[in-house]
C-alpha cells in the first residue's frame, strides 16, 4: 500500500504532539519510526490508522484521501506493545477471529490459521488460552491475528519491547523473514537504533513531534543530517566535541588535543571557525589499526562490561567520550588510557547542528 502523510500535524489543546510534516511510506517494505519516548511515533501511527484525525493536513492511501475514513474501513492491521488477545478465546480462535468477521469459510480458516501458526512457531498452543501462554507466545498470537488479515498496511508499535532480549532477537528475525515477501507495507516503531538497523528498509527519525530525517536506513545512519538525528540514531550516543578550526587544517579541541583534518573535511567546513565534531563509540579503539590513527590520552571514569562488549567512559579536560569496545576490558577507574581514533571517521556539524561532513562509509554499528 502506498500511504502518504501530507503536511499533517496533531494538536491536543495547546500542546503540539506532531508538528507539520510530510512522509511517504515505501510500499512493500519495512518503514521504521525511530525516536525516543514521546518522539511522536505512536501519535503518527494513530494518524495513519485513522484512530485520530490530524489537526491539519491529510492522509492519502493508494491515491485516495482517507483523512476522515474510520479505522474499520481501512485496509490495515495493528499490533501494540501489550499482548492484546481475547482471553476467552483459544489461540486458534484468536487468530481466526478476523477471518470469521469477514465471513471466510471454516475450511479456509483452518488452513490459513494452521499455516500462520506454523510460521510463527505456535502450533502446539492452538488449543490453549492466552493466560496459559508465555509473553513471547502471547505476542506471537497477537502478531498472527494481525498478519492473517493480509492487510495492505501493518502497524507495529514497539511490539517486542516487553519481551526479554533473547525473545526479541528471535521474533525480530522471524518478522524480517515474514516481511521479505513484499506483500505488505510495514510500519515499525522503536526506540532502539540497533533494532532499526537490523530491520533495514527505510527509517524516519523523529524527535519531540518533529521529523528530523527520512530515507534508506543505512543512508540515514551513515549521514545523520543534524546533531539531534545523530544522537537519536546512535547507541551509545554519538560523542560530541566542540572544536576550533585553524587555517592549517587542524581542529583544536582544548586540553592540548589537536586533530589533523582532511582537505575534504576542511572544504565542507569552509567559512566556519567553530564546529562540533562527532565520533561514534565504535570508532574508538584501545590500539591503533590504521597508519593515520591518533591517540587521545584520557582518564577512565567507568568501564561497563556488557556481554561480549565493554563500554568505556573516559574524559580529558572538558572532553567526555564513550568507547564501545569488543571483548572484556577490565580498566580501573582513574587509570590513564589511550583511545585511538581515525580523523577520517569524524562527522562535522555546524554551530546550528546541520551536517557539514560525513565519512564516506562508517562501520555498521551504533
Amino acid at each position: 500500500m502506498l500511504l502518504a502523510l501530507e503536511n499533517v500535524s496533531r494538536k491536543v489543546g495547546a500542546e503540539d504532539h506532531i508538528y507539520p510534516l510530510s512522509l511517504s511510506l515505501v510500499p512493500g517494505t519495512i518503514n521504521v519510526l525511530l525516536g525516543t519516548t514521546k518522539a511522536g511515533k505512536t501519535t503518527l501511527m494513530r494518524l495513519m490508522a485513522g484512530l485520530d484525525r490530524p489537526t491539519e493536513g491529510r492522509v492519502v492511501a493508494g491515491g485516495r484521501d482517507v483523512t476522515g475514513v474510520s479505522v474499520r474501513e481501512r485496509d490495515l492491521a495493528m499490533v501494540y506493545q501489550q499482548f492484546i488477545n481475547y482471553p476467552s478465546f483459544t489461540v486458534f480462535d484468536n487468530i481466526a477471529s478476523p477471518l470469521r468477521i469477514k465471513g471466510v469459510a471454516e475450511s479456509e480458516i483452518r488452513k490459513r490459521v494452521t499455516d500462520m501458526a506454523e510460521r510463527l512457531h505456535i502450533t502446539p498452543y492452538l488449543q490453549r488460552f492466552p493466560a496459559e501462554l508465555s509473553g513471547g507466545q502471547q505476542q506471537r498470537t497477537a502478531m498472527a491475528r494481525a498478519l492473517i488479515k493480509e492487510a495492505g498496511l501493518l502497524l507495529l508499535d514497539e511490539p517486542l519491547v516487553n519481551l526479554d532480549y533473547k525473545l526479541r532477537e528471535e521474533l525480530r528475525n522471524e518478522l524480517t523473514e515474514l516481511f521479505s515477501e513484499g506483500k505488505t507495507t510495514v510500519v515499525y516503531a522503536t526506540t532502539e537504533p540497533l533494532e532499526a538497523l537490523q530491520l533495514g528498509g527505510n527509517v524516519a527519525v523523529l524527535h519531540e513531534g518533529r521529523l528530523l530525517q527520512s530515507g534508506s536506513t543505512l543512508d540515514v545512519f551513515n549521514a545523520p543530517n543534524s546533531i539531534q538525528a545523530a544522537r537519536t540514531f546512535s547507541d551509545p550516543p554519538i560523542n560530541l566535541m566542540p572544536a576550533s578550526l585553524e587555517a592549517d587544517g587542524t581542529a583544536q579541541l582544548g586540553s592540548g588535543l589537536v586533530l589533523q583534518l582532511s582537505a575534504a573535511q576542511m572544504q565542507k567546513a569552509a567559512g566556519y571557525k567553530e564546529v562540533m565534531l562527532g565520533l561514534r563509540a565504535h570508532s574508538l579503539r584501545l590500539v591503533a589499526r590504521n597508519p593515520d590513527d591518533v591517540p587521545i590520552e584520557a582518564e577512565v571514569e567507568l568501564a561497563e562490561i556488557s556481554g561480549s562488549e565493554t563500554y568505556v567512559h573516559v574524559h580529558r579536560g572538558r572532553i567526555a567520550l564513550v568507547a564501545q569496545l569488543p571483548g572484556v576490558h577490565d580498566l580501573a577507574i582513574g587509570s590513564p588510557c589511550s583511545m585511538y581514533c581515525r580523523p577520517g571517521d569524524l562527522f562535522l556539524y555546524a554551530p546550528d547542528g546541520a551536517l557539514l561532513f560525513a565519512p564516506t562509509l562508517t562501520q555498521v554499528g551504533v
